[in-house]
């Protein structure tokens, strides 16, 4: 149900009206309801992986499309924590996305599919790089 209503409130938000944010208790029922669906997605991926390598079957495409969601779920986690917070969220922060095309957390340093800095911080490394 609030994974249903997360896709819902994606399809929704590109009407351009103001965004109406949910009471805290809304909020905090539908992070414990995402955090539920996470651990069992999770379980299930386990499971997927294992049967497919004890068949001798690997798809990859099926792999990558349950760890989308898996990563879309904890994407919209991470923004109900920073609006229960009162931290404000960066604006187009949650259809960032990395160079190679995965989707990036709020807050992350590094894309969590290739390891890339996030945000250009490649040039101080560079530069950290040329010090030495």
């Amino acid at each position: 149900m609030a994974l249903e209503r997360l896709r819902a409130t994606e399809s929704s938000g590109a009407s351009g009206s103001a965004r109406v944010v949910q009471p805290a208790r809304e909020l905090r029922r539908e992070r414990k309801t995402l955090l539920l669906i996470r651990e069992e997605r999770l379980r299930d991926l386990g499971g997927l992986t294992l049967e497919m390598y004890k068949r001798d079957r690997f798809n990859a495409g099926l792999v990558v499309e349950r760890c989308g969601e898996l990563v879309a779920i904890e994407a919209r986690v991470h923004q109900i924590d920073a609006l229960l917070d009162g931290t404000a969220l960066r604006a187009g922060a949650s259809g960032a996305l990395c160079t190679c095309g995965a989707p990036l957390l709020l807050g992350a340093r590094y894309c969590a599919t290739c390891g890339r800095p996030v945000g250009g911080g490649s040039r101080q490394d560079d530069a950290a790089a040329d010090d030495e």
